[in-house]
């Protein structure tokens, strides 16, 4: 492979195609970047990024945090932060996985996320012989065939291992707790294989216990050389305490100098495989504390039905995860803006303000550029709060911010924190998105009834205007020959015919203001005797055909009504009552009182109303099955705009049978009182 060119390993032995289909096949291209904390990190995710613009395909960049991470020292943990943050600005979605086994974990995301191209650099490690470890390039191709792997090699690599060699060597630190605890355990198990040697047990048990001892110290001790410092001092002490010459470093056993050799490796490698199980437990309990808090996180958000639920329960998490002040600002409606924060506290705060101007631009920062910012950042580094986008891919739904004291965060929990952000922005996207289509299902609730109005105007409305249409041509052309009680009749059907217009017009107007709001109820205290009153003097002139009736069981009932609406109520209901009975009916309205409630209801003795009928009655548009008295189609109307005109004063209404035969609709209004000055 030549250095100075990218080199693309792959094992598809398919030929290319034609142009237009590898155009096409390399639009739905996922590219996947590396991330390392090496200095030529960000070289190799800028030529990734300049893939996915050329491909238009999908980019992701995953780091793979292995037991080794924790060790990292500040500068390499700063660089890896800012790779992360160059892969975000360049559009790419970061991922972390946790597995010692990098090629392994890389090929297995790789597989799980559909990717087609792996981007890595190039590592100067190559295998020095037949039987020497695959590099991460080779088991990369092996673990995923399927994968195009392109390999960028840093020009400085050279130059860079050269450094390298010339740096003096890190040295180990070791703890004073790990020095005691080392010292402690060799201590104790000398004393059990002095007392072992005593009752006569061979030298393969007294080896056995410091084995054991290298075991408990690799275990007990956060620093490998300790493992290793034990293995020396065990092989030592039993020389010098067990082996013949006693209390001296010689031996006069030849076969000790297999014994020593291999006591020695096999204390380095128990040593070293215990402290390798106890990283792989800790990074396995993260793993499991990780996704713990992150199904718990997402068990709480999909009970929320509103935004502030979801934040209260995000900011709570957060809490409990890194226990630091929490800061969120929501964005509003519409996505323009950040609202006013909200603001969590933990207990023994030190209640230093994070809603001050200064805040709230790093927050406006990075809810306008996607990208986190604030404190150890280079975008307002002065900011008490470290601030994270609420987003999904693009788009944001807020920002978060955390309250950075001494001690930041490190890659475990900044991964956990992006993920819970993750769920919570999913989570308001889930309640916008709803919100959203309730108002489009009103909207279309909405143009449905505005569609039932026209076409049933349009085909109801026939009748009366023909009817009106040809009274009037006939009275022009046949105005002389008529006799007076034609043309009387004639009038009078248009007369009737041009009020049921207008009381239709009358009603589609006022249910459309009460409806839509825009109606302000002008209230006053009434008698209702006289509101029943004004209502019948403009009922339909057809009332002569009927008995009506009015009865109170008080001699005065107030009521606070906005009386002109109430007339309204009555006129429908009465002249409802007299198109739906024959000629000779009785109609009866009845007024009562109980508690701080009037009763007022409209009683006839017609064909009533079936059940099935009763619970869309008073729905807008309905006309039922019966035929009408007039035979004259309603359009559904008086007892909609009854209902909505009751509503507005805090009553209700309903239809009953009335016995024998016959309907009673009932409505509640306000009681009224006066009020005496002196």
């Amino acid at each position: 492979m030549n250095c100075n060119t990218v080199g693309r390993l792959t094992r598809d032995n398919s030929t290319a195609g034609s142009n237009a289909a590898n155009i096409n096949r390399r639009a739905e291209e996922h590219i996947l970047v590396c991330l390392s904390s090496s200095p030529s990190n960000p070289r190799i995710i800028r030529t990734a990024a300049r893939m996915v613009e050329a491909y238009h395909g999908r980019f992701t960049a995953l780091f793979v945090e292995t037991p080794t991470v924790s060790g990292m020292c500040t500068e390499d943990k700063k660089r890896l932060e800012d790779n992360k943050q160059l892969a975000q600005r360049l559009g790419a979605h970061v991922e972390v996985v946790f597995g010692e086994d990098v090629p392994f974990q890389i090929a297995e995301f790789a597989r799980l996320a559909e990717v087609s191209i792996i981007v890595i650099g190039r590592s100067n490690a190559t295998r020095k012989g037949i039987f020497s470890k695959p590099t991460l390039t080779e088991r990369l191709i092996l673990d995923a065939p399927r994968v195009e792997v392109h390999v960028i090699p840093d020009g400085n690599l050279e130059q860079g291992s050269e450094r390298r060699r010339m740096l003096p060597a890190k040295k180990p630190r070791i703890l004073l707790k790990d020095v005691i605890v080392t010292f402690l355990v060799l201590l104790a198990v000398t004393l059990v294989g002095v007392l072992f040697y005593r009752l006569g047990f061979s030298d393969a048990n007294l080896v056995s216990i410091y084995i054991f001892a290298v075991l408990m110290i690799s275990i007990l001790t956060t620093d490998f050389y300790c493992g290793v410092v034990a293995s020396v001092i065990s092989v030592l002490v039993f020389n010098f305490l067990f082996t013949v010459p006693r209390y001296t470093f010689h031996f006069s056993d030849p076969d000790y100098f297999v014994t020593f050799p291999i006591m020695f490796m096999v204390a380095i490698l128990s040593g070293s495989l215990a402290s390798r199980l106890k990283d792989n437990a800790r990074q396995a309990a993260h793993a499991d504390y990780r996704t713990r808090i992150l199904f718990e996180t997402n068990q709480l958000l999909q009970k929320g039905h509103d935004e502030g639920y979801i934040v209260k329960a995000t900011a709570e998490q957060i809490l409990k995860l890194l226990e630091r002040d929490v800061v969120i600002y929501l964005s509003d409606a519409h996505g323009d803006k950040l609202e006013e924060p909200a603001i969590f506290r933990t207990p023994g705060s030190k209640l230093q303000p994070l809603d001050t101007e200064m805040e709230k631009e790093a927050a406006n920062w990075v809810f306008k550029n996607r990208h986190k910012a604030g404190l150890g950042t280079a975008q307002y580094p002065e900011a008490s709060c470290l601030y994270f986008p609420i987003r999904i891919s693009q788009q944001a739904y807020g920002v978060a911010g955390i309250a950075i004291h001494k001690q930041v965060l490190d890659p475990f929990e900044n991964s956990i924190l992006r993920s819970m952000l993750g769920e919570c922005a999913l989570a308001i996207e889930n309640i916008r998105n709803a919100r959203e289509k309730e108002e489009a299902a009103i909207l279309a609730q909405n143009e449905q009834l505005r569609a039932n109005l026209l076409r049933t105007i349009s085909h109801d409305l026939r009748t009366p205007l023909t009817s009106i249409s040809g009274n009037a041509d006939n009275l022009l052309c046949n105005y002389e020959k008529m006799d007076d009680a034609s043309r009387k009749q004639a009038f009078r059907d248009i007369y009737e015919d041009s009020e049921w217009l207008i009381n239709l017009v009358e009603n589609l107007l006022a249910i459309t203001r009460i409806e839509d709001g825009r109606v302000k109820l002008s209230l006053s205290v009434e008698l209702m005797d006289e509101v029943i009153t004004e209502a019948l003097h403009h009922v339909s002139k057809k009332r002569e055909e009927h008995t009506i009736r009015v009865t109170s069981e008080e001699d005065l009932i107030l009521v606070r009504i906005d009386a002109r609406l109430i007339v309204q109520v009555l006129i429908n209901l009465v002249n409802n009552a007299i198109k739906y009975t024959q000629p000779g009916s009785v109609i009866e309205i009845h007024t009562s009182k109980k508690g701080q409630e009037v009763y007022v209801s409209v009683t006839d003795n017609g064909p009533g109303i079936p059940d099935d009928q009763k619970i869309q009655i008073f729905d807008m548009f309905y006309t039922g099955k019966q035929k009408l008295a007039d035979s004259r189609r309603s359009l559904g109307l008086g007892l909609a705009l009854c209902k909505s005109i009751v509503n507005a004063h805090g009553g209700s209404i309903k239809v009953e049978d009335n016995m024998p035969h016959g309907s009673v609709f009932t409505f509640t209004l306000p009681a009224g009182e006066v009020t005496l000055r002196e």
